[in-house]
């Protein structure tokens, strides 16, 4: 598995693969998930893995989502509710915690917990001791294991220095900062307004308060970005240095997320600006000595982000890659998407309704999917696509009882293509995707999934660069 890239990425090459696709947080992706899912399912699944067995000595993941935000950002396609009520949030944590009461008359008390994640919304629009409310009632539920990694997605413009006191006394070790672009115009053009200067230092306070990790989400292609002006936001952020970086591409899909609605489409930059952006912001965090883990995710090469995927031990869920151990996901929280056992499931994601399944002691689950054999056949080539780049014949074949090259005939026909370009490389006993490869590995995951085969179509997905 290739680490590097020998040469720069060709903008023509960028272009080629211009395309929408799967983002394979999951496979089957979460567009798949039917309402006619049974809860039953889901219910079976957790009391599976409360009677034991290797499952139940895997140590869980939780999210948790907290939809509440002061002020809309333009941009947003999030389930989050806007509000300067913060009287809200109250009611709500007990909501959470009749929810962990469902999940742990099934599990028990006590299961383990590797990695927890709080996500929204803004999850630091709780103050801090309704943060210290929601940990006590997790850790009364669950045993969160030393050395995991806890988590939290923190809008800069909601904490200071001493709120940062707070977060690491609760046990978070990894802070993730929405930036998304450090330039004034844009950032009033997306109603996200907050200078660089107060991001800078609260990174630094961040630092000497000892957090593991800190990561910076950026996103370009949106409105008044130009590749010149977000060369400027590069720069900053190759300063500020975070161990990790998130580079995303702004999918405009006002039909679908109302609130971009108030973006101005001729503000938004072309199709050539946006590969452009790309193109220098690879140079620019390679440059800087960042190692590429995949998709748009950059991470410092001592980060155990950039270890895991030299040492082929990265894993993928529903908050993208990690380097913890594939377990099982507990989704809590409106909108929370979970995966236990063969089973994936989601919350309710209005206010209204999740709370009114909780009053009638019923599991907010309205949506989700029990996979089929050649679902999780599947989701295995998928994800050692997406994470390791190798994908051995023998092991897949000992662990799903297959031949290969005869099951995935119409795939290797089209991953003979990829060859050609450099994206892949076909040998006798496994398949490998390329250092120039990794840059568009999504696309060489979409060639294994079943469901595009059979509709194609791919404009209800993101663009896969």
């Amino acid at each position: 598995m290739n680490a590097a890239v020998a040469e720069p990425i060709s903008e023509d090459l960028l272009r080629r693969f211009d395309v929408s696709g799967p983002r394979y947080t999951s496979y089957p992706t979460a567009d798949r998930f039917v309402e006619s899912f049974p809860v039953d399912d889901y219910t079976r699944a957790l009391t599976q893995r409360s009677v034991g067995g290797a499952a139940s000595a895997t140590p869980l993941s939780l999210y948790v989502h907290i939809p509440f935000c002061e002020n809309l950002c333009y941009y947003c396609a999030c389930n989050k509710i806007i509000t300067k009520h913060h009287d809200r949030a109250a009611p709500y944590l007990s909501y959470l915690s009749r929810e962990v009461d469902l999940h742990i008359a099934k599990l028990g008390l006590g299961q383990s917990v590797s990695q927890l994640h709080l996500g929204g919304g803004s999850p630091t629009f709780l103050t801090d001791d309704e943060l210290r409310e929601l940990m006590a009632m997790l850790r009364r539920n669950f045993s969160l294991v030393p050395g995991g990694e806890y988590s939290i997605e923190v809008d800069p413009r909601t904490i200071d220095a001493s709120r940062l006191d707070t977060l690491a006394e609760l046990g978070f070790n990894r802070l993730s900062f929405g930036v998304q672009d450090f330039d004034p115009a844009v950032q009033k053009s997306v109603n996200r307004v907050q200078p660089a200067e107060q991001v800078f230092a609260l990174v630094a306070a961040a630092r000497q308060r000892n957090f593991d990790s800190i990561n910076v989400d950026l996103i370009y292609g949106l409105p008044l970005q130009s590749p010149e002006s977000f060369d400027r936001t590069l720069a900053q952020v190759v300063e500020l240095r975070p161990e990790r970086i998130a580079l995303y591409a702004y999918a405009h899909l006002p039909e679908r997320f109302k609130p971009q609605r108030r973006i101005e489409t001729t503000e938004i930059p072309n199709a050539g600006a946006k590969v452009a952006m790309l193109a220098r912001s690879m140079a620019a965090f390679m440059g800087a000595g960042y190692v590429y883990v995949g998709m748009d995710h950059f991470a410092l090469p001592t980060d155990p982000l950039a270890i895991a995927k030299q040492q082929g031990r990265l894993h993928r869920n529903f908050q993208g890659y990690s380097t913890q151990p594939d377990c099982d996901l507990i989704g809590l929280g409106v909108s929370s998407i979970g995966r236990v056992g063969s089973t994936y499931s989601q919350n309710a994601k209005t206010m209204e309704e999740y709370c009114d399944f909780l009053d009638q002691g019923r599991f907010p689950v309205v949506r989700g999917l029990s996979l089929s054999a050649d679902d999780l056949l599947r989701r295995a080539v998928i994800m050692a696509v997406m994470c390791q780049g190798l994908l051995v014949f023998k092991a897949i074949e000992a662990a799903y009882a297959i031949e290969f090259r005869s099951y995935f005939a119409t795939e290797m026909a089209t991953l003979e293509k990829l060859a050609e370009q450099g994206l892949v490389k076909l040998n006798e006993n496994n398949i490998e995707v390329t250092a120039t490869g990794w840059f568009f590995v999504r696309a060489v995951a979409m060639v294994f999934d079943r469901y595009l085969q059979t509709d194609r179509t791919t404009a209800r997905f993101s663009k896969i660069l």
